[in-house]
């Protein structure tokens, strides 16, 4: 991927589209537009056409356009993908159904399980068995197949996943089987577990193939719809796609493992808090991303965030494992929940407030936003609460209306007695906060961190204006909103690498290890993703390789990933090495190993990356502190307090590196406002970051 000419980054969330242009020397022109759902592109190329226009940049000079959606996921949500097939190992249909065999709440009574993505009725089986070895116990029936094919044509079947008992060690019957649908249904699409999850477990590895097939075919036509419009601009630079995983990856891998980008955008937001760690200085860092539907929370350590191999998405139950759709695909670790700024609020049945996880979307979007939106959501309270700036909202392009926020809050949420819709307001930004900042708690408890002692780095449209009650209920004393915030996954975009992961079930104890065998086992997965990334032999030189092994003690059910940094070949002395590493990541996990227990490595995994130089921005010269005069000032509710206070109003732009002032303030810009409430500071940065500081005497 060249870093010359002009990029663009374009970032779908489910309310707003982000643009980022990025022009040769460095600078970035960014943009907002409401997400047309009905077709994502129009807002896309709508937002591409303004963004050319403004910096009086030609098509011809665009290099690269770097992509990142919610599409998958949002397909996967709503259930409206294409209509998918399974075919699987015969007496094995029932395996999406069948899934752990355990309650995942086994206090709740009524619980029920989600719905298999592929109903029973689209679930066929064929003759066929493989050892677990990957040697043939039965070859592929080729005559059963052939007799599904009345069946899928009566029903419509557009899609198809085929996942085979023990095809990870042996894709042989599954290659055979898509090559005889393909000659006898070509239009169909074909996904292969063991092409989309080489890994053991077989309920994990079908439900992710099945995942893939259902939007391959929706994924494959909006792509195809995309690049059309863009080289009808003239645009010929190369579309690369945000995977989950931070990597880039090429318009063809995207349509074809579509599954790979179901948290593409929210990657991106790593990306983008891990770089201003690294630039930081920072250590431990929280990165916090709240846009329009969502709210996304990724721990960073060491400049790199957490990463992981499995995702759940669509829960029916928010924060309990097991409630929704397992995916086994490369990821950075985060929690994500419905928390946005369209959220919507409700009463339940004890007459309690509820926020999320529905959302009002950009279709009709918040009442305030004057489109058709009747239900209150959470922009209409953070407008009434004093947390905008009405005037540069959207870049000016969306007249905000108080009147139709308050009517939302009073008709669906206020009782007589509370004025403007002030109470039911504070309760419904306070609940958000809380979640937010539970959904932290427990994801830190759940991977043995702590929050205490981290930076929160606030990005997104929504996250400036939370991000100091959150830090406060999360004990963070320091806040950085960075320059460019409100489109944060878009900016990360920009800094992420081309990337592939790839991974090979092979169960070795260290007892028995073998260094000849191990380094087979990494060059073959070297060899295949580099074919994946196809890059030239002048870019071999800047392709850099990280290896992760998932071990266990002998006798466990799962395993722990354990990074292997620094390391490329590996010798016989290395055991010792490799006991030490997964005994520290155990106890780092459990606060404790098991002595004298045997260690296994059940999975190796690369990931392969082309590293290119991202040209940073001259940091602006800091001739001396002053605090600046406000525009204007305006009413702000501070949630901890519970008090109504006058707050100067500042144009981000206008603050220079060294400009100091105290809460309670409002930064304004065109994508984003920071709320700098009473018992902050807040100071701007050589690189222009917004600085927050809970001051001692602070709430």
């Amino acid at each position: 991927m060249s870093q010359r000419g002009t990029r663009i980054a374009v970032d779908i969330g489910g309310t707003f589209t982000d643009i980022v242009l990025q022009r040769a020397d460095g600078t970035l022109v960014s943009a907002k537009r409401l997400t047309t759902h009905g077709a994502p592109e129009e807002a896309v190329l709508q937002g591409i056409d303004e963004l050319l226009h403004e910096t009086a940049t030609s098509a011809a000079q665009v290099s690269a356009i770097v992509h990142g959606t919610t599409l998958a996921t949002n397909a996967l949500i709503e259930r409206k993908g294409a209509k998918t097939a399974l075919i699987t190992t015969a007496g094995f249909r029932d395996t999406l159904e069948i899934a752990h065999e355990h309650r995942f709440d086994v206090s709740d009574l009524y619980m029920q399980r989600p719905q298999p993505l592929v109903p029973r009725e689209r679930r066929f089986e064929v003759a066929e068995r493989l050892a677990a070895d990957g040697s043939v116990l039965k070859p592929l029936d080729h005559q059963s197949l052939a007799a599904l094919l009345p069946q899928l044509d009566a029903q419509e079947i557009t899609s198809v996943a085929i996942g085979f008992l023990h095809s990870y060690v042996n894709g042989d019957h599954e290659l055979q089987a898509a090559a005889f649908l393909r000659q006898a249904r070509p239009e169909l699409a074909i996904t292969l577990s063991h092409e989309v999850c080489p890994e053991i477990r077989e309920y994990e590895r079908i439900s992710t193939a099945c995942a893939n097939a259902y939007v391959q075919p929706v994924i494959a036509r909006y792509l195809q719809r995309l690049d059309r419009g863009l080289r009808l601009r003239g645009i010929a630079g190369q579309t690369l796609l945000m995977m989950s995983n931070g990597g880039l990856t090429s318009l063809e891998q995207a349509c074809r493992f579509p599954v790979l980008l179901v948290e593409s955008g929210p990657a991106g937001g790593a990306v983008f808090a891990a770089h201003i760690a690294r630039e930081a200085g920072i250590a431990q860092a929280v990165a916090f991303d709240m846009g329009g539907t969502t709210a996304k929370v990724v721990f960073i350590d060491n400049g790199v965030p957490q990463y992981g191999r499995e995702l759940e998405v669509a829960r029916a139950y928010r924060f309990l494992k097991g409630s929704g759709m397992p995916l086994r695909i490369p990821v950075v670790d985060m929690v994500e929940i419905g928390a946005g700024g369209g959220s919507l609020a409700k009463r339940n049945a004890l007459g309690l407030i509820d926020v999320g996880p529905e959302s009002s979307g950009s279709e009709p979007g918040p009442a305030c936003y004057g489109r058709g939106g009747e239900l209150p959501a959470i922009t209409d309270a953070d407008l009434l609460l004093g947390k905008i700036e009405t005037s540069r909202f959207a870049g000016g392009k969306i007249a905000l209306s108080k009147a139709n926020a308050v009517r939302a809050l009073q008709t669906h949420l206020s009782d007589e007695s509370d004025d403007e819709g002030q109470q039911a307001a504070m309760a419904m930004v306070e609940v958000v906060d809380e979640n937010m900042a539970n959904a932290a708690r427990v994801h830190a408890t759940d991977r043995g961190l702590t929050l205490e002692g981290r930076t929160l780095i606030a990005f997104g449209g929504a996250a400036p204006m939370h991000a100091a009650r959150v830090a406060q209920k999360m004990g963070i004393t320091q806040i950085i909103v960075p320059k460019g915030a409100g489109v944060g996954a878009a900016h990360g975009f920009l800094l992420a690498p081309l990337a592939c992961e790839v991974v090979k079930t092979h169960l070795l104890a260290l007892n028995s290890f073998d260094a000849q065998q191990v380094n087979a086992i990494f060059d073959q997965l070297y060899q295949q993703a580099k074919a994946t990334l196809a890059v030239s032999p002048q870019q071999d030189a800047a392709l850099h390789q990280e290896h992760t092994v998932y071990m266990r003690y002998q006798g466990q059910g799962h395993e722990i990933p354990v990074r292997l940094s620094g390391k490329i070949r590996y010798e016989e002395r290395d055991v010792a090495w490799l006991t030490a590493r997964f005994e520290e990541e155990y106890a780092r996990h459990f606060h404790r190993i098991i002595p004298g227990m045997q260690v296994e490595c059940l999975t190796w995994g690369l990931r392969l990356s082309l590293h290119t130089p991202v040209q940073p921005l001259p940091a602006a010269l800091v001739q001396e502190v002053y605090t600046p005069e406000p525009q204007h000032e305006q009413r702000l509710v501070d949630l901890a307090t519970l008090t109504a206070q006058p707050a100067g109003v500042f144009r981000r732009e206008d603050l220079r590196p060294g400009a100091r002032l105290q809460g309670p303030a409002i930064i304004a810009e065109s994508e984003t406002n920071t709320v700098v409430p009473q018992g902050f500071s807040v100071s701007v940065s050589r690189d222009q970051h917004l600085i927050l500081h809970a001051n001692r005497e602070g709430k």
